[in-house]
Order: structure tokens, then C-alpha cells, then sequence
């Protein structure tokens, strides 16, 4: 890999870093001001809402000027989002205000790799962003859950810094991340491609991005690798959440710095599936469907789980599951968006999608869980009781991992016979043919 890459690598490493670093603090903040539970996937929501709002005009943006630029521009925003947490603004605003950030960077993160490297690395590099990005998932939410704790404010009391009270020294500290990574930012190389000027037409900004996502949607590998992802982010912006709360009702872990190891153990996963997948060529990447239907079915042990070091075990197996199936398939779906409409455009309509998924999806998350706080109870039958809807004091979380469980397998199963019968008429992987 050329050295430019290991920049941008650095880069994304400390911004996803603070992304996930001030999603615990969030989360914090809530629960001392006695939150209603609800407003924990309300944070997931506010945060990818902009990446489906602007969706029509991130991607034109990131094709306007230099990657690099954008980036910059992008963590500046996020830094914004920071002070205004610090200064008190409710925590799902200015968690929006980050999201807002990262919409415009995710397009420039994704873009610069198809711009700065052949085809034939872009799974390489794929395992390598996916990699860094799980390993600051890891870091990030367990650095946020120290951020939390009272020991780091008396820490900073020590010094006599009686400014950095409550959540203020944790945001200071992802401030400061969010920093580095700017400064990283204004080293990445510009890789020569000549830019687009942007349009400030939004009606032709709309309309063109209604072309992509069209073209994109009828292109027949598109079409599979972007349902695919769609479901695979979907799902995992709620297991995000959901395993904090599952690891609360079943392992009895009360504390958040605890349950934030849980979802570390999951990113660990990630990565160690990520890394297995850096071998599977474009070519080989509609393989990897089983393991998409096995990382379903295995969230359907959980339940039954009660253990920590079974738990992390499974949340392990289920992570790595996920990271071998979504590399190969961002791989593809990078190159046919590259080849079909441009980097920019073409991960703008990736986020689109896939960000829209994880609105529903959490949408649905805190449905439930209001239901469930008034008393109603999604019976599974998974412990041998009488299935269907009934009235309970107790929420049980376990119903929802089940629901998601069968979800994915079942869609995993229906987008694997598209793809098959796309194959048998068209013989859509020819177009792969050319690339190793």
C-alpha cells in the first residue's frame, strides 16, 4: 500500500474513535438526567437522520474538491457538535449536529480509497478501514465508558481544573480526538482526479442523485451487495444499543462501563472477520452469503445466555460473522458505484440506504421499547410459554434479539435467491471476470 493510504487510515482511525467515544458520553448524560429509555436509539437516530437528509448533496460535495478538504471540513463540524454538548445543548441535538459531520465525511472517507488505489485493493483496503474503524469502535466506546466515571473527574480535580466537572472532561477529551484527526486530514495526498464543480441547483442535485440511486438500485451485482449492506448496517446501528440493554437484563451488568465491554467484544468480532475476509477476491464475494444467514441464526443463542464468558464468546463468533460477510460486500458495491457514477455519488447512495435502514430499524427499537415500558410483552415462546402478545410488568429484551435474529436470516436467504436468479439470467458475474 502506498504510505498517503496509512495517512488516511490514521485519520479515520481518530475521528470513528471520537464518533464512538461520544455516543457512551451521550448515552451518560441521559441516564444522570433520568432519561426515559427511549432516548437512547433516539441518539443512533438523530445521528444517521443527516446522512439520509442530505444524502442528494454530500456526495456532489465530496466530488467538488479535494477528499482531504473534505475530511477536514467535516471533523471541524464534528468538533462544533462537541462544544455544544459541553455547553449543555440536550445530548440528541448535539449528537445530530456530529452526525451532520460525519455525513460529509463518510462519502470523502470511502471516496479517496477508490480514487487513490486500483481496484484489485480495494477489499485489501476495505479490510483495512473496516479493521481500524471496529478497533476504534472497541476503543471508543471503552474509552467512553471511563470518560464516565468519577474517577477521571477527580483526576482532573487534582489539577485544579474545576471547569472539567460532570461530562465536561470526557467531551473535552473526544474534542481533542476529533482534533488529530483534522490535523491528519491536511497531510492526506491529493490524488490527481479532476473534481466536478459543485452544482448549487438543489433541484439538479436531487434529481441527479435520484439517477444514482436508480441506476445503482437496477444494477444487477448493485442491487445485491447494496441490499446486503443495508441490512447488515441496519441491523447492527440497533445491536449497537441493544446490547448494552441485553447485557443489563441477562448478565445483570448494571454498570455502563461494564455493558460498553460487551459491545467492544462484538467490534472485536468485526475485526477478526474483517481480516479473515482481506483474501476473498470481488470475484469470490457473493460467496459469503451463508455466513451472513449463520451470524441470524446465531443471535438467536442469546436468550439463553447467561454467562459473561459465553456471552463474549458468542458476541465474538457474531461479530466476526458480520465482518466476514459486510467487507467483501463493501468491496463490491464500492466498485460497481465507482465504475457506474463516481466515488462520491456513489457512497452517498450507499449511506442513503443503509442509513435509512438504521433509522427504521431503531425506529422500531424504541417502539418497542415503549410498549414494553407501558406493560405489553412480546412473548417469543423462547423459554416455553405461550406465544403472541400479552400484558407483562417485566420487559424483556431477549424477544427483541430474537426478532432481529430471524430477520436477518430470513432476508440473508431471499437476497442470496436474487442474486442466484439474476446469475441464471443474465450472467451477472461476468462483469467480474476481468479483476483478481
Amino acid at each position: 500500500m502506498p504510505f498517503g493510504f496509512y495517512i488516511i487510515m490514521v485519520a479515520q482511525f481518530f475521528s470513528a474513535l471520537a464518533d464512538n467515544a461520544i455516543l457512551i458520553i451521550a448515552i451518560d448524560i441521559l441516564r444522570n438526567v433520568g432519561a426515559t429509555e427511549e432516548y437512547e436509539p433516539l441518539l443512533k437516530f438523530s445521528f444517521s437522520a443527516f446522512y439520509v437528509v442530505l444524502a442528494a448533496f454530500v456526495g456532489a460535495f465530496a466530488d467538488s474538491m479535494t477528499k482531504r478538504r473534505v475530511m477536514f471540513i467535516s471533523n471541524s463540524v464534528k468538533i462544533g457538535g462537541c462544544l455544544l454538548l459541553f455547553i449543555g445543548v440536550h445530548p440528541v441535538l448535539a449528537y445530530a449536529i456530529i452526525g451532520f459531520g460525519a455525513a460529509t465525511y463518510s462519502p470523502a472517507k470511502y471516496g479517496i480509497l477508490t480514487e487513490y488505489l486500483p481496484h484489485r485493493l480495494l477489499v485489501v483496503a476495505n479490510t483495512w478501514i473496516e479493521g481500524l474503524t471496529v478497533g476504534a469502535i472497541i476503543l471508543g466506546q471503552l474509552i467512553g465508558g471511563q470518560l464516565t466515571s468519577k474517577g477521571l473527574i477527580a483526576w482532573f480535580s487534582s489539577f485544579g481544573l474545576s471547569l472539567f466537572d460532570g461530562a465536561h472532561a470526557g467531551i473535552t477529551i473526544v474534542g481533542i480526538l476529533y482534533l488529530i484527526a483534522a490535523i491528519f486530514n491536511l497531510f492526506i495526498p491529493d490524488t490527481g482526479v479532476d473534481h466536478k464543480p459543485l452544482r448549487t441547483n438543489p433541484l439538479y442535485l436531487l434529481h441527479d442523485f435520484w439517477h444514482c440511486l436508480k441506476l445503482l438500485w437496477r444494477d444487477k451485482l448493485g442491487q445485491i451487495s447494496l441490499s446486503a449492506t443495508t441490512l447488515t448496517w441496519g441491523v447492527a446501528g440497533v445491536l449497537q444499543l441493544l446490547v448494552l440493554k441485553w447485557a443489563e437484563y441477562n448478565l445483570g451488568l448494571k454498570n455502563l462501563q461494564e455493558q460498553t465491554r460487551m459491545t467492544g467484544v462484538v467490534a472485536l468480532g468485526v475485526a477478526i472477520g474483517a481480516v479473515v475476509a482481506s483474501r476473498i477476491s470481488l470475484r469470490r464475494s457473493v460467496t459469503v452469503f451463508p455466513v451472513g444467514v449463520l451470524m441470524g441464526l446465531s443471535l438467536l443463542t442469546m436468550p439463553f445466555i447467561t454467562n459473561v464468558y459465553v456471552a463474549a464468546i458468542t458476541l465474538i463468533f457474531i461479530g466476526a460473522c458480520g465482518g466476514y460477510f459486510v467487507v467483501p460486500m463493501n468491496a463490491l458495491l464500492q466498485h460497481r458505484g465507482h465504475i457506474l457514477m463516481g466515488a462520491g455519488h456513489s457512497i452517498a447512495v450507499q449511506n442513503f440506504n443503509e442509513n435509512l435502514s438504521i433509522l427504521v430499524m431503531n425506529a422500531i427499537y424504541m417502539g418497542l421499547l415503549y410498549l414494553m415500558s407501558q406493560g405489553i410483552h412480546l412473548n417469543l415462546d423462547i423459554k416455553g410459554t405461550h406465544p403472541g402478545l400479552n400484558f407483562s410488568p417485566n420487559m424483556d429484551i431477549n424477544d427483541i434479539v430474537v426478532a432481529f435474529g430471524i430477520l436477518v436470516a430470513v432476508t440473508m436467504l431471499l437476497i442470496r435467491r436474487w442474486h442466484n436468479l439474476n446469475q441464471k439470467r443474465h450472467n451477472v458475474m461476468a462483469q467480474l471476470d476481468n479483476i483478481h
